[in-house]
Formats: C-alpha cells, structure tokens, sequence
C-alpha cells in the first residue's frame, strides 16, 4: 500500500526543517560509536571499581570480551506500574549469562505518580521530573562501561526522560522493558461514577475510598488509557519493545520470557554483537511520524503532544503542533479505551491490541512501513504476537481482524475518520484538545469566562453554588513558567456534573489535563502561557469565549481584549514546599509548551 500523501508531506517537512540539527546530532552519535566499545579506553583502575561488585560476573567483565548491559531502572514500590521491576535485574543478569554477556544495575532514576500527586502541591514537580530521570539516566550510563542498555520504565514522565537519556546515549542500542498492566478491577465508567457522586456530596470518602481500591488493587499499570499505557503504545509503533510485550500483566511466564529475551536482545544489538542497531539510528524521522499517527489512531494522552517534541529534540528532530493536527486530521480513530470508550487495556489487548492496530495501518498507508526497530528491520513485525510454548517464547503472526468491534475497529470502518487530538488556534493562543471522548455535541462551547489562578478556587466556587450557567472555565498562571504545568485533572468529576446537568462548560488553561482527560472539552497548553503575557493573561470574568473543537478555534469574541494590560499574579505560594524551592533555575529556563515545556 503506498504512503498516505498527508504522512510523506508531513515527514518530508520534519526531516527539511530537522535537517541541521539532526546532522549535528547523528555527527555526534557517530563519533561515539567510532571510539569503540568505552571499556577499552578504562584503566585498570577505573574498570576494578566498576566491576568490583560483580560478583560472579568480575572475571568476565575484566576480560572485556563479552556484551555488559546497563540497566537503568525506575523501581519504587510506591508505584503499582513499577513494582514488578524490583525482580527484573535479577532475570536480566541470568539471561545476559546465559548468552554470554553480562548486566549491571548502572543507575535508578526517580518516578513519581500522578495519581497520587493530582490535585496537591507535589503535581509541580510532576512534568520536572521528566528531565530530571533524563539527567538521573544519563549519570547512570555517563560511566562509560555498558555496550546496550535498557529501560525499565512505564509512567507519565519516566518513559519520555527515559527516552531523552537514551537519544542522548544514542550510539548505544536500547531496549525498553514494561511491567506490563495491572489486572482489571472495577471498571473504570463505575469508579467515574462514584467519584461524581463523591464530588455532587452524595456519597461519602468511604464508598470513594472502596471504588478507588476496587480499581487500583495491585502490581501493574493503570487499566485506563492514559499517560502510562500511551507510552507503552509509542514504545511499539517506534519499535524500542519488542513485538506484542506492551500489555502483558505482570508476574506471568511470559512477561517473564519477554524480559529475559529483551536482555539478549539488546546484546545482540550491541557493536560486540551479530546485529548492531544503535538507538539513533531507531528513532528517527519516520519512527517519531509512525508514533504520532499510533497517538492519534488509539486517542492517547494530550501530554504526549509536549513529551514527543522534548523527545524529539533530544535527537535534533524539530516536531511542531502543527505536525499533529495534520496527522489528526488523516488518522482514522480506531480503538475505544476508556475514558472514550468502556474497555480497558486488558480488553484492547484480547481484542487484538497493538499488533492489529499496526496491521491495520500499514495497510492503509498509514505508517512507515521500513523503520528500524529493536525486532529487526521493518515496523511488519509489530503484527506479530508473543507465546509461549512448552516454555519457550516465539513469535505468531496476530490476528487479522478484530475480535471485538466494540474497542478496535479496522481501519475501513473507524470509529470516526480523524485522530483524538485537535489544535486549536486564535486571537486566546494555541492549544490542544483530547477529543476522541468528547461528543460531538459538547465540542462546541460559546459562553461567559470565569477567570481563576488556581484549581482549588475552581472547586470552591463550585462548592459555593456559583457555577449553575454556561461557563468556560478559565485557570491561568499553571505554565511551566508559573509553577511547572500541573494536570488539572481533580477539576474533571465537579465538570462532569456541571455537563451532566446540561450546562455547556469548557475548561480553558496554560496548565495541563490529566492524560485520562474525558468527556469534558479542555483546551489545555494555552501558549503564550499567562506568565509570559499570553492573551490569557487579560481575560476578565465575563468576557464571552468560544472554544470550537471542531473548527478548531480558540477565540475571544468580547471587544478590546487584547489591548488590555496582562494581569499580574502572586506566585509566592507555588515557590517552596513539597521541593519547589529546588527546581526555581528549572522555572526560569524551562521552555513554552510549543517547544516541549523543556529546560533542554
């Protein structure tokens, strides 16, 4: 099938406008490579404190002859997502020894979950943390002994620091390893549920708490379709997984057999190995178009329009948002994965999952069929699925149609002929919206603006009885500059009932949604963000808002706006507490949401 002409243009104009960044960058990567592999140029010295722990491993690693894997991990056990991996070093240095190499532990890397932080002070450090677990890796690996490394990482920020970190030690190949999600629990619509309920005061924090441990009752990624689970999609469509390891739970044999064979796989990537395929050469061009239209194609989260364009950068290729309204507008949505549909992961996986959704694609023109990957040449292989049987892993050609038309749907009969992802432009700004759960009725909103500079004002007049018409809700000074762009996503029960009562609502911020981000239209990543003197900075309460998803326009319909002074605001509150204090140099520099929110 040849290329939609919308993909080629679009990636012909990213490689054009990356063309001398990305020479400078793959110079770089180059020059790495032709030093060698880096324990050559250790002295004695040197290499005795690196493998003076290594146990049963030092005689090797002193030979110098065989692969050594750098495991850089975001362990907690604070975090369902991350638990499994406290096993995982443990797997990786068998299976290393057993193919003849050797693994070490080279560094953890923070990882925080949103969940937890959402709607609280800890939340501003949240989109930090990215480039921080970017800075962390790279120390990790900035010693000089590994020939590969992998990741162990699934969450919101981890996986795109991860990503940068590896961009950076491009020279090196690099797998990623998943821990897979957690089992389904409470179906997702009935914890929404019981959190409105919660939110309209009709139930109390007991029957929450219940629902809320329903949900989320063990080791594994959330079920729900959002920052986490988005991640684990892009690794495959930009081939840094292998084939079909996306969604499987943890704790299984073949969650087991994946990680071992991802281990073997990244030293047989390796320059001391039979099939070198280095990191840069992986995530290229087209490998950043194919995870864009993957974003698009299953509705995933909002946060990855700023993690991929920080990615990119990482690897001298300049993505805009204008890239992903053009891939939106030709991307067939396929997949139904709440909050746009009732399904969980576990469900989207059974149906077909990732191996179907690529198949699909690729027929239709839809993805570059001929990127490199860490399964071999040619993105053909993510239609394969992983088994196991009699104990050993192998990989089987996925099924070919969908197994239940209710979550995935060939690429023919879509659940609707454009991408979940909008850009919205005007006289306001640029933003974005996530719309793949927004009913058509809903994405147009025209009302009155109430202005606010922090959530909790939000849900306080709420709670006053003051949000009982049609209302944009406007919550400003929340940009990386102001106090490092936290998710809103506390506001989306107390909206839902807003919306629920007939109201037309939006919610308008330079701050960011939750990448669980629902049914209520959120034009979010305002830029210019409020500090900077972005438009929204001179909003009044009343001023009339039109917030047009469809036609994609984010305006200002009051007269003389834009003429007025920007409001200035007190930002004390946001600089100390919870760590704040620590990462001020990072609010002067960080860059706009544009650019990838990023002090790179």
């Amino acid at each position: 099938m040849p290329l939609h002409d919308t993909l080629r243009r679009v990636t012909d104009r990213i490689i054009e406008r990356s063309a001398p960044t990305r020479s400078a960058y793959l110079e770089r990567m180059g020059a790495a490579h032709s030093a060698g592999p880096a324990r050559a140029h250790l002295s004695c010295s040197n290499q005795a404190h690196a493998f003076a722990g290594a146990g049963e491993d030092q005689q090797a690693l002193g030979a110098g002859t065989a692969g050594n894997l750098g495991i850089v991990t975001a362990y907690n056990d604070m975090l369902s997502a991350h638990q499994p991996f406290e096993r995982y070093p443990e797997l990786i240095r068998a299976a290393a020894r057993k193919a003849g190499g050797t693994a070490q532990v080279a560094g953890g890397v923070p990882a925080m979950c949103d969940g937890v932080t959402q709607g609280e002070a800890g939340m501003e450090l949240s989109l930090f943390s990215r480039d921080v677990i970017a800075l962390s890796a790279s120390v990790a690996l900035s010693h000089n002994t590994f020939d590969a490394a992998v990741f162990l990482g699934v969450c919101d920020k981890i996986v795109p620091g991860l990503v940068i970190a590896a961009q950076s030690f491009g020279h090196l190949p690099t797998v990623f390893l998943p821990a897979g999600p957690m089992t389904s629990g409470l179906p997702n619509d009935e914890k929404a549920k019981v959190r409105q309920k919660f939110a309209a005061g009709e139930v109390g924090r007991d029957a929450l708490m219940e629902a809320e441990m329903a949900a989320y009752h063990g080791p594994g990624t959330c079920t729900f379709y959002g920052t986490a689970n988005t991640n684990q999609m892009l690794m495959e469509f930009m081939g840094l997984h292998l084939p079909g390891s996306s969604f499987v739970t943890p704790n299984t044999g073949l969650r087991d057999a994946l990680t071992e064979e991802g281990a073997r796989r990244a030293l047989s990537l390796s320059a001391l190995g039979n099939h070198y395929t280095p990191t840069c050469d992986i995530l290229d061009e087209k490998a950043f178009v194919n995870g864009i239209v993957g974003l698009n194609a299953t509705g995933g989260s909002t946060n990855l329009l700023i993690h991929l364009i920080a990615m990119a950068r990482a690897g001298g290729i300049v993505l805009d948002w204008e890239d992903f309204s053009d891939l939106s507008d030709i991307t067939p949505l396929l997949a139904r994965v709440y909050p746009n549909g009732l399904a969980d992961v576990n469900h989207f996986h059974a149906a077909g999952g990732l191996g179907y959704m690529i198949g699909e694609l690729l027929g239709a023109g839809m993805l570059h069929p001929d990127t490199k990957t860490v399964a071999g040449d040619g993105l053909e292989n993510y239609t394969q699925e992983p088994k196991l049987v009699d104990g050993d892993l192998s990989w089987q050609p996925g099924t070919k149609t969908s197994l239940n038309d209710k979550i995935l749907r060939p690429a023919n009969d879509a659940f609707q002929g454009n991408g979940g992802l909008k850009r919205l432009t005007g006289n306001l700004g640029t933003a974005v919206m996530k719309i793949s759960a927004v009913a058509s009725e809903h994405r147009f909103v025209e009302a009155p603006a109430r202005v606010f500079h922090d959530q909790d004002e939000v849900k306080a007049a709420f709670k006053a009885g003051e949000l009982t018409e049609d209302t944009v809700i406007v919550v400003r000074f929340q940009g990386p500059k102001a106090n490092g762009m936290p998710e809103l996503h506390s506001l989306t029960p107390m909206m839902g009932i807003m919306q629920g009562k007939g109201l037309k609502v939006a919610l308008v911020t330079d701050g960011r949604m939750s990448g669980a981000s629902g049914k209520i239209p959120a034009a979010i990543h305002v830029s210019p963000e409020a500090l900077d003197g972005g438009t929204i900075a001179k909003l009044r309460d009343g001023d009339i808002v039109r917030v047009d998803a469809e036609a994609g326009s984010l305006e200002i319909l009051t007269e003389g706006v834009e003429a007025r002074e920007p409001v200035k605001a007190d930002l004390t509150a946001y600089g100390a507490g919870m760590g704040r204090e620590l990462f001020v140099n990072f609010r002067n520099v960080v860059g706009p949401a544009t650019s990838g929110a990023s002090i790179f």
